[in-house]
């Protein structure tokens, strides 16, 4: 089978798993001929990713969300009022979308998170079914738990994955731990997609704390927390374009670019990760057995802590002041069934994608009113 890959271009766990997804298929036969990457002009691709994934990569312009003023959460007013001005340029990446969906050869659409898929499937009609993947299909599960958070907030961000999803066959929902599908929904609950580099990680007890800020207007909250204990080495990774490659604010405190190769050797060797709540890297720590705390950035992120902290990963904070994860260190006790869970992942996959997939009419798109429950 031939596929083509759809890549939200936001944080880097949608690209991690895309690189994983890839290595999985060519190793049992499968092609990948194209990677469409959406992203923004807020947003640079990584460098690992160029470096890891195989085929041909091709970008497009796609909605993102934008911070507040202090780089911190997501500012969901600013967000709207910038993307709607850009509808022209997104309708653009649409057309684009489609033709490379229907010149690429695929067989078949993976698509990671991006809200432009659900569209383009919607109002243009390609011809090739297309399958969603990723952990924040889970909040479509009729048995997920969500935290007690606006209504509104979740009935947004519901309502966004429907949207990213629209028209697909499948929807893959990656997971901390088994549950049982929903067929009403068109999911099955699916393993986390963890690099072989994390798998084959030796893990060692180091005396740093290990970190990653998906807005670098957290950076402050960082150097703050320092300055009162200058004697703790922190290591914390960011996505800030024209920061140099190590930023060494103090003598025990560094911020780096992202590279997945530095960032899993920081990992394996830290005392604590702390995190701005992406599902991939939390997934990551667990695998290894390092606790975590979670600072949460929009509302999906507070149900993957959520989510996460249920499932034992660590503990949930709205700043990174460390003190708290540096007590939960002492007593953590790592979830072995989350490893057992993870390693079945190439298995749980490639039967889910290779299986008799009901294709559903890309022309059945239910009612917009159902996308509103």
């Amino acid at each position: 089978m031939k596929y083509l890959f759809i890549v939200q271009g936001e944080g880097r766990g949608h690209f991690t798993q895309a690189i994983t997804l890839e290595e999985m298929l060519i190793k049992n036969g499968h092609e990948v001929v194209e990677v469409l990457v959406g992203k923004s002009s807020s947003r640079t691709l990584p460098g690992f990713f160029n470096r890891n994934i195989k085929a041909p990569v091709k970008l497009f312009t796609s909605p993102n969300f934008l911070p507040t003023a202090q780089n911190k959460r997501v500012s969901l007013g600013r967000s709207i009022a910038y993307n709607s001005l850009r509808i022209p340029v997104y309708i653009n990446s649409m057309f684009y979308i489609k033709q490379r969906i229907e010149e690429s050869g695929a067989d078949v659409v993976i698509n990671f998170y991006e809200l432009l898929t659900g569209l383009t499937y919607t109002f243009l009609r390609p011809r090739i079914p297309y399958v969603c993947i990723g952990h924040q299909y889970l909040f479509l599960h009729h048995d997920f738990k969500f935290p007690q958070k606006s209504r509104l907030n979740l009935f947004m961000l519901r309502f966004f994955t429907r949207l990213t999803s629209l028209g697909s066959s499948k929807k893959l929902a990656l997971s901390f731990s088994q549950m049982s599908d929903d067929e009403r929904e068109s999911i099955s609950v699916v393993p986390p997609l963890l690099r072989r580099e994390v798998l084959t990680l030796q893990p060692e007890q180091g005396d740093y704390i290990h970190g990653y800020m998906v807005n670098s207007g957290y950076a402050d909250n960082v150097i703050a927390y320092h300055d009162s204990h200058p004697e703790l080495p922190m290591h914390f990774f960011w996505d800030k374009p024209d920061a140099p490659e190590e930023m060494k604010v103090a003598v025990n405190l560094s911020f780096h670019q992202l590279d997945d190769v530095d960032f899993l050797n920081y990992m394996s060797g830290c005392r604590a990760y702390a995190s701005t709540a992406g599902f991939e890297s939390i997934c990551e720590a667990m695998y290894i057995g390092k606790p975590v705390m979670m600072v949460p950035v929009h509302i999906e992120q507070d149900c993957n802590a959520y989510d996460a902290a249920c499932a034992g990963a660590g503990i949930i904070s709205d700043s990174f002041n460390l003190d708290d994860l540096i007590e939960f260190s002492k007593g953590y006790i790592p979830n072995r069934t989350f490893v057992y869970w993870t390693n079945s992942s190439e298995r749980v996959l490639i039967d889910e994608l290779e299986g008799n997939m009901e294709r559903h009419s890309i022309f059945d798109i239910p009612a917009l009113s159902n996308y509103f429950q």
